[in-house]
């Protein structure tokens, strides 16, 4: 029997390549998308199965070609959309270019990909969309205006397509809290220059915002990806979850 098939953006760290790994011991085929083909096909020979796309979400006419080629050779069950997030710094400060390159990776890559993978979910039936966005959905975060504008953007994309999307088709938003990633390394490398605090300090500081007491794994938000793509999540559709330990006050 076929194995199911699914894409993961931003495949070669941190949450992208955690839920490579996670979808990979579900029993998926993995399709493994990210620029960096070294880092793609070394995880590749680690998975049963698995393929690799090399593509930039930014050079949107490359994504489509790319992405035509890969369902060219079946149907994807599920797509993983993540990609790294905007640079930091006040959303006052922000230039109009850097707020339209983040729109383009986020939103507009995020069309494509869900273009390219919905025909054959449709001939299917069935399928699993999930976007990894941030906590900044539900309270923005100081310093990242880009990012909270993004995001928030992006959920309202989200929404409008579990909506329109046909029945057994789902689209779902995962909401990480502080991860132990790359990124999060350059944002607090960002915030000890701008506070003259160590890393350290920094990070400390936003593990101690969640009742866990602690930052998240990429394993854990990939488990909560892989939860998502699963058939037992076929009657979650249209949600934010957030899995940040607790860090969002909010009800």
């Amino acid at each position: 029997m076929q194995k199911p098939r699914a894409l993961v953006c931003g495949a070669s760290e941190g949450i992208g390549r955690a839920s490579a790994i996670a979808l990979s011991q579900k029993g998926f085929a993995v399709s493994l998308l990210a620029r960096s083909k070294p880092r793609l096909e070394e995880l590749a020979a680690t998975l049963p199965g698995a393929t690799v796309i090399v593509a930039d979400l930014d050079d949107r006419p490359a994504l489509v070609k790319a992405l035509e080629n890969a369902v060219s050779h079946g149907p994807y069950y599920a797509l993983v959309n993540n990609t790294g997030g905007p640079h930091g710094g006040p959303l006052l400060e922000a230039s109009e270019e850097a707020l339209l390159a983040a729109f383009s990776r986020n939103v507009l890559a995020g069309q494509i990909l869900v273009r390219a993978v919905l025909p054959g979910m449709i001939a299917a039936g069935h399928g699993r969309i999930v976007n990894v966005l941030s906590t900044s959905l539900r309270e923005p975060i100081a310093n990242l205006g880009i990012g909270n504008t993004i995001r928030g953007a992006m959920a309202g994309w989200s929404k409008t397509l579990a909506n329109e999307l046909p029945p057994g088709i789902t689209i779902n938003n995962v909401l990480p809290g502080y991860t132990k990633t790359a990124r999060l390394m350059e944002l607090a490398d960002l915030a000890a220059t701008r506070t003259g605090k160590s890393r350290e300090t920094v990070l400390s500081e936003w593990a101690k915002m969640a009742p866990e007491q602690r930052l998240a794994e990429p394993e854990e938000i990939a488990n909560v990806i892989a939860f998502l793509c699963s058939p037992e999540a076929s009657f979650i559709r249209g949600q934010s979850l957030a899995a940040d330990g607790g860090r969002i006050r909010a009800i």
